[in-house]
């Protein structure tokens, strides 16, 4: 998506896009944790959780970014 149709720049969209994914997959993987558990299969659930936290790790690592470009010609809103 270029610039203009957003309003903001590419990076910005493409962070907040990897930010919104991580967190959407991470509030997923708990039903997965849960559903491991309930089979009583503890690895696979172990296995999920740390999905879960690298997914978490990812989400605050796009946070740090957007924080940084915040307000910077690189961050947006982008001008004409």
């Amino acid at each position: 998506m270029a610039t203009g149709e957003t309003g903001f720049a590419d990076v910005t969209y493409d962070l907040i896009s990897v930010q919104y994914h991580s967190l959407k997959a991470g509030h997923d993987y708990g039903q997965y944790v849960r559903d491991a558990e309930n089979a009583g299969l503890d690895d696979v659930a172990s296995f999920f959780r740390e999905v879960m936290q690298q997914d978490s790790e990812r989400a605050k690592h796009c946070h740090e970014f957007l924080r940084r470009l915040a307000g910077t010609e690189h961050g947006g809103p982008a001008t004409r």
